[in-house]
């Protein structure tokens, strides 16, 4: 879900940010920072199997 979200989101907010104002590329301070969220809750679910129960 999360990385569902993450591929939804991240290419709108650059989307917005090429219509609108290509000077400073703002959507990078929250693309990389959610991408590398993402990358780590994939590797704590499915490769090293974190269980919280």
């Amino acid at each position: 879900m999360h990385l569902l979200v993450f591929l939804l989101v991240t290419p709108l907010v650059w989307l917005i940010w090429y219509v609108t104002d290509t000077t400073y590329p703002w959507p990078a301070w929250s693309s990389f920072p959610w991408a590398t969220g993402v990358l780590f809750h994939y590797l704590g679910v499915f490769v090293f199997k974190k269980s919280y129960i």
